[in-house]
């Protein structure tokens, strides 16, 4: 896993990529993703402090939770790949390191810059946290894309050839000697700091800028790992999917490790209600894997779950402002009108019907749109695996 025969969509060339051929850039971001995976021979063992202190944290460019004092938690910054200016982007990393040994899990978010509730998500996981009485380690990176996060944008602006935003996740596991500063970043930070210290992993997410999505947990249930995780949400919707190379919680898979991707509703806002379902369903996963004791919350045992293998995805054909016919959640069937578009007069010039029966996974939060960009994305079952549509995570 994954699967190297998914295809890929980005969510800016939503409809353009899962109508054109992406197969070339599929494969060819499959054998960078091999190549990259291996960490370099001179890759440092162990913890590396760089010497250096932010704000009263210690800055390292490697860890080994295995390094740091049990029953404690510990708040460092990771050295990531220079800026134009030589100088670095730092991630903050807290590692909870329980007071008994057990396994280690891997919590990341901001590997997209719009995404508040994936960061607030985690960051309450950690709060909740008592290293004294804890079986194990866990460790939070929750501002991956440290330049996106900073002007609140999905991508990083990379300078290579002028300026170019970059989406980061499709960057994974990365190269520290990659062509651009991404590549190098996710090198140092996979090779370095996520990989070494993961015997599981949870990569935080939400819809982008512009298109919201629902609750929902994204991962390969024919992992049984990954299965029994994702069940452990009270969440009403999975995409049992592998989705494409280049994400970061397939690096993950590709190197052995369970991972999957929660989704969290809006971009740029913190949406308390769905934050707490993921919480919830996190500190399960922390207690299904022994490393905090306790009865279990709610899991997906307790609310409807809707599990579908494909995303149809709706691209306005006109300009104009979009009025949704069905809400998040929604069952819609085959047919079925989902939205209608008006131009300044007032007057229909598009009206958009599912071509499947499924549930609204995904709608686009801005009022206006050109032609082109994406309306609906309602998530269904195709019956073989052939042309299943991803979805952006």
């Amino acid at each position: 896993m994954p699967d190297k025969s998914a295809k890929g969509i980005d969510r800016r060339d939503l409809i353009m990529a899962s109508i054109a051929t992406v197969g070339v850039a599929v494969n060819t971001g499959a054998a960078n993703a091999k190549d990259a995976a291996t960490p370099p021979a001179n890759a440092a063992l162990g913890t590396v402090y760089t010497g250096d202190v932010i704000k009263g944290k210690k800055v390292v460019s490697a860890l080994d939770v295995n390094d740091l004092e049990p029953g404690k938690k510990h708040l460092l910054y990771f050295q990531g790949a220079e800026m134009p200016t030589g100088q670095h982007w730092y991630v903050s990393v807290t590692v909870a390191k329980g007071a008994l040994p057990g396994k280690r899990g891997v919590l990341t978010s901001g590997v997209h810059g719009d995404e508040m509730s994936s960061v607030h998500a985690v960051q309450t996981v950690m709060n909740q946290l008592d290293p004294a009485q804890m079986s194990g380690t866990v460790m939070a990176v929750t501002d991956v894309s440290r330049p996106a996060l900073e002007s609140m944008q999905r991508r990083w602006p990379n300078q290579g050839r002028g300026i170019d935003l970059i989406d980061m996740n499709r960057e994974w596991p990365g190269n520290e000697n990659g062509a651009t500063a991404p590549s190098r970043h996710a090198g140092l930070l996979f090779n370095r700091l996520l990989r070494p210290n993961a015997d599981f992993a949870i990569d935080f997410h939400t819809g982008t800028t512009g298109f919201e999505v629902t609750a929902f947990n994204i991962g390969g249930m024919d992992a049984p790992e990954v299965k029994a995780m994702v069940e452990l949400y009270p969440v009403g919707q999975i995409f049992d999917n592998h989705v494409y190379p280049g994400v970061l919680h397939n690096a993950f898979m590709d190197v052995g490790i369970p991972s999957f991707t929660p989704e969290i509703g809006a971009a740029r806002v913190l949406d308390p209600e769905m934050i707490s379902l993921f919480v919830e369903g996190t500190m399960n996963v922390l207690k299904h894997h022994g490393i905090v004791a306790g009865p279990m919350g709610r899991t997906g045992k307790d609310v409807t779950v809707f599990v579908g293998n494909s995303a149809f995805p709706i691209l306005a054909t006109a300009g104009g402002l979009v009025e949704h016919l069905v809400k998040l959640n929604d069952k819609v069937e085959a047919g079925q009108k989902v939205a209608i578009q008006r131009d300044s007069f007032g007057e229909v010039v598009a009206e958009y019907i599912s071509g499947v029966a499924g549930e609204i996974t995904g709608q686009r939060s801005d009022a206006m749109s050109e032609p082109g960009n994406p309306l609906v994305f309602i998530l269904f079952n195709k019956p073989g695996p052939e042309d299943v549509q991803v979805y952006p995570e």
